[in-house]
């Protein structure tokens, strides 16, 4: 691959359907377009919260609940990818964020975040789970022990918590978001767009 044009912030939440879709096409575009991805987990839920939902709005409207499912269907289908609504959604990705910065610093991070959204939209899995976290870690031909012990550190959740506040004060509101120096792009189906902004630098 040839040096980089441009740079693009991925704003991922584990529990995000979309975001899904996008993790698994970002890489090949990213790529053809000679952008350099930065990936950035975050947390939905205080988001939400500070907008007065508790839960994803995708249950508290559920005919708009019904029409994701069957989007996602479509978006499976038309890039190729897997797709199984898990039972319980949305999901308590807080463990699989913290891992995922661990991943930031060590360089896992990419294959991590591919294979957790597998293990759930693929598997239906609860990556809730810690057991299903460890197996996505053995997978990945990483030692779960050492990995686990280092997100129960503060400076580790104190860093998912100001990732998740910057996401917030840039103006994130959902997930996938894309950031292009300040310019925000918002949902799966805008990716196309921030890559060629960042392309031209």
């Amino acid at each position: 691959m040839s040096a980089a044009s441009g740079r693009l912030e991925f704003w991922y939440e584990f529990s995000s359907t979309y975001s899904y879709i996008a993790a698994m096409r970002i890489e090949q575009l990213a790529e053809a377009a000679k952008v350099k991805i930065d990936w950035k987990p975050f947390l939905l839920g205080p988001i939400f919260q500070s907008q007065g939902w508790n839960t994803s709005p995708f249950n508290l409207y559920p005919a708009k609940g019904r029409y994701m499912v069957r989007e996602m269907e479509r978006l499976a289908e038309q890039h190729g990818v897997p797709f199984r609504m898990p039972a319980v959604f949305p999901q308590n990705s807080l463990q699989a964020a913290r891992l995922a910065l661990v991943g930031g610093e060590a360089g896992w991070i990419v294959p991590f975040t591919k294979a957790v959204y597998l293990a759930e939209f693929r598997d239906g899995l609860d990556i809730s789970n810690k057991a299903v976290l460890q197996d996505v870690l053995r997978g990945l031909k990483l030692d779960p022990a050492p990995i686990f012990a280092r997100i129960a550190g503060s400076d580790i959740k104190e860093r998912l918590k100001d990732q998740t506040e910057l996401a917030q004060e840039s103006g994130i509101f959902g997930a996938p978001s894309f950031m292009v120096s300040e310019e925000l792009f918002w949902g799966n189906d805008r990716l196309e767009q921030a890559l060629a902004l960042a392309r031209r630098g």
